[in-house]
């Protein structure tokens, strides 16, 4: 149900979005602090949501659906506000996209999969991925500015979050490419079981 917890826990990730928009918006450094605790604490529920399901054993199809979905509308999100609030260094919008269409491919492989009745499973590697991209975008959604109010302005707050990024752009392609590679797979059984059904038969 969508009143379980797990599953108030993806929708708060949604429900985040707009706060996230707003507190990013206002370009004070006070409010990157809020933005990244906002995006933080949203991208931790996606691992407690799922614990949480699977401990109590209330996993749904509601929130297998949705969870996807939250997370790349986080995603999202965070990348085209760092791209169009200038976060970005004009090297570090290339990771950015290279994110940005490996959620893109696998949204679209997850769907041909799904007609099929075959899920895409979630790799390790695919866990070490997330991990490094949420940490790259919360990071730079703080960026130098909050960095400096919170009396550690001699890090730098965006070298380091740009690096993570870069580091989850090429776990990004090393993973997309093995779920493209999966779904080759199963979209070349297909064909061949159809080529060779005899006529007439369904």
């Amino acid at each position: 149900m969508p009143t379980d917890l797990p599953n108030l826990l993806t929708l708060s990730r949604i429900a985040a979005i707009p706060l996230l928009v707003i507190l990013a918006a206002l370009r004070t450094p006070w409010g990157d602090v809020a933005a990244c605790v906002v995006f933080s604490a949203a991208a931790i529920t996606d691992y407690y949501d799922g614990k949480i399901a699977r401990d109590r054993k209330l996993v749904s199809a509601f929130g297998r659906m949705l969870d996807p979905i939250a997370d790349k509308l986080l995603v999202g999100a965070a990348l085209m506000l760092l791209a169009g609030l200038e976060r970005l260094s004009p090297w570090g919008l290339f990771p950015a996209i290279v994110i940005l269409l490996r959620e893109i491919l696998v949204s679209g492989l997850r769907e041909y999969l799904a007609a099929l009745s075959i899920s895409l499973p979630v790799t390790r590697l695919a866990k070490w991925k997330t991990g490094f991209q949420m940490g790259a975008l919360g990071t730079l959604l703080a960026g130098d500015t909050a960095a400096r109010v919170l009396g550690i302005g001699f890090l730098p707050i965006g070298i380091i979050g740009e690096t993570m990024l870069w580091i989850a752009a090429a776990l990004t392609l090393v993973t997309g490419w093995d779920y493209l590679r999966a779904g080759l797979r199963h979209a070349e059984a297909q064909d061949t079981a159809r080529a060779t059904k005899p006529p007439g038969h369904s």
